[in-house]
């Protein structure tokens, strides 16, 4: 990676980011009683967001994930890829703008993940879908709490139609979500805690919808009702059988994490750095 590469896509984040920063503040206060999010539009050059669509990797290049809870395909081991996508992913941890999103959501302790704990490259093809879920709380050695979710979305032309939005449920999976479309450039970001049910609809048409994310984490949680929790999922409101599935799915591993604190094994999905 070319780490001063990586430095001038983070200052064009960061010019991005401040230019906006009284509105995205405002949304994401007008938001955070239930599920505090913002996203900014145009986010990168637009000859530099399709760049990073262009050299994307193939699904076939990436880990397939394909449950009832969710079917798509992700990878965090950037090393395997064009060098653009590592530069534009670490260009978030800049402490420039982990500091200024931080002062955007009123968190005053903030860190990015160099390890990408379930951060990286996500792409999801026709009928792949990610359904209603709580992210897990904290990092993979439990020493800090999850608290935002930065995802960027850089497939081009990216309608409504296609499907592949993220849905946010601020009042719970068994009521309505409110959909942010995953339009191209738009950099999404929404917090974690222990009610911030997500998802992201079905995709429709027979193209990728590519994402890049980060998460960050806070030496203290965003509410004072959080308590540890694996990720956790439900079906949606109609789907009874499923939500069955999914609450035992969710109790039997809570207990698993009851007995084995970092769990049975180590999750996979996670930057190994060659030395």
């Amino acid at each position: 990676m070319d780490s001063s590469k990586s430095k001038d896509i983070s200052e064009l984040i960061f010019n991005r980011i401040k230019e906006k920063q009284v509105e995205l503040k405002a949304s994401y206060e007008a938001s955070k009683q239930q599920i505090g999010f913002f996203y900014i539009d145009d986010l990168l050059p637009e000859d530099l967001a399709k760049q990073c669509f262009d050299v994307f990797p193939k699904p076939s290049e990436m880990r397939c994930l394909k449950s009832i809870r969710e079917y798509k395909y992700v990878s965090a081991q950037m090393n395997k890829h064009d060098t653009l996508l590592e530069e534009v992913l670490y260009a978030f941890q800049d402490s420039k703008i982990v500091n200024l999103i931080g002062e955007i959501c009123n968190i005053n302790s903030l860190y990015a993940d160099e390890s990408l704990y379930a951060g990286g490259l996500s792409q999801m093809a026709k009928d792949n879908f990610l359904n209603p879920h709580l992210d897990n709380s904290h990092d993979a050695e439990r020493e800090r709490w999850r608290v935002l979710n930065l995802l960027y979305y850089v497939t081009p032309d990216w309608t409504t139609e296609n499907g592949g939005h993220l849905e946010l449920w601020p009042n719970g999976p068994k009521k309505e979500p409110m959909v942010i479309e995953s339009k191209f450039n738009r950099l999404a970001v929404m917090a974690t805690h222990d009610t911030s049910w997500h998802s992201v609809n079905q995709v429709l048409v027979d193209k990728s919808r590519c994402c890049i994310s980060n998460y960050y984490f806070s030496d203290e949680p965003l509410k004072v009702t959080d308590k540890f929790h694996v990720t956790k999922f439900r079906g949606r409101p109609e789907d009874t059988f499923t939500n069955l599935v999914l609450d035992l799915d969710a109790s039997l591993r809570m207990l698993v994490r009851k007995v084995f604190k970092k769990g049975i094994r180590k999750n996979p999905h996670v930057y190994k750095k060659e030395d």
